[in-house]
């Protein structure tokens, strides 16, 4: 297999007794299910050669250097970046990138594929790099909507029309409620008096907008708008391909919703409540 060799350097930082994280993705196409039945053809980065619709997450520490491997296992050719470098490799098929990435700057990156863009990205492949500057607990949402027939269209080569774009599915790391409560990393669980921070990416080509019942949280990272953080609010709305992150410190128990402001975005196929749709369950 070849080995292509690509550096990616974020800021000029020099960092001293950095850890070096080894890590690789898997490029692999299968189908995302929905629970009316609808399945449609996807294409994620797995952590693994097993097909997984949620797409892997990197997540490291603030000075860390990623050694990142990217094997593409799918038919077709793929191109790969890190979201703010102008750099963009490409990924023939059954081949390998490595991509050396220096950390330095706290926040939450999209890595995808830009080849086409928005189309391979919005048909599957588009991930969440994590690069965070504390310990406490941490929760993720990778949110992306989906139309029938966009991504046969993109796996034909044929690009679809985006400007009649209207979804009918809609995901948060690559599940729809209930299904979202399953995964440990989406459902916020904690305690009263907890920090909690919720790292968001919104791969999709629609805006989202987060709503929080019984909190408010505070903005600490906000990549569409810096002015905005420090904002503590309920509902914060997040645009295609920008990212976000939550500070969030309960102060009552109880379990409360957390669902897409924009109410078609808690259905799937027609059906509800489906969607972005899930619970934050906090103890005393």
């Amino acid at each position: 297999m070849m080995k292509w060799v690509l550096m990616l350097f974020l800021g000029n930082v020099f960092v001293s007794q950095a850890a070096t994280v080894n890590t690789s993705l898997y490029i692999l196409r299968d189908s995302i299910h929905f629970d009316n039945g609808t399945a449609l053809p996807y294409t994620t980065f797995n952590a693994n050669n097993t097909f997984n619709a949620t797409n892997a997450r990197i997540v490291v520490n603030q000075g860390d250097q990623l050694d990142l491997w990217v094997v593409n296992f799918d038919s077709d050719p793929h191109e790969f970046r890190i979201q703010g470098e102008t750099t963009t490799v490409t990924i023939p098929v059954g081949d390998s990138v490595q991509v050396l990435y220096d950390c330095n700057t706290p926040g939450v990156y999209i890595f995808h594929d830009p080849m086409n863009f928005p189309d391979n990205a919005s048909a599957g492949l588009s991930g969440m790099l994590v690069v965070k500057n504390t310990s406490h607990a941490g929760f993720y949402w990778n949110v992306k909507e989906h139309q029938v027939g966009y991504n046969d269209s993109v796996f034909a080569g044929t690009s679809p029309n985006w400007m009649t774009y209207y979804p009918e599915h809609f995901t948060i790391n690559g599940r729809s409620n209930p299904n979202i409560n399953n995964d440990p990393d989406a459902r916020v669980v904690g305690n009263v008096g907890d920090t909690i921070y919720i790292y968001i990416a919104n791969t999709g080509q629609s805006v989202h907008s987060m709503h929080l019942h019984g909190y408010h949280a505070t903005v600490t990272y906000y990549s569409k708008d810096a002015s905005k953080v420090g904002w503590s609010k309920d509902s914060m709305p997040i645009y295609p391909s920008e990212t976000m992150i939550l500070e969030l410190v309960p102060d009552i128990p109880g379990e409360y919703p957390v669902h897409d402001h924009n109410l078609i975005g808690t259905t799937g196929g027609s059906l509800y409540p489906q969607g972005m749709f899930t619970t934050l369950l906090i103890a005393p």
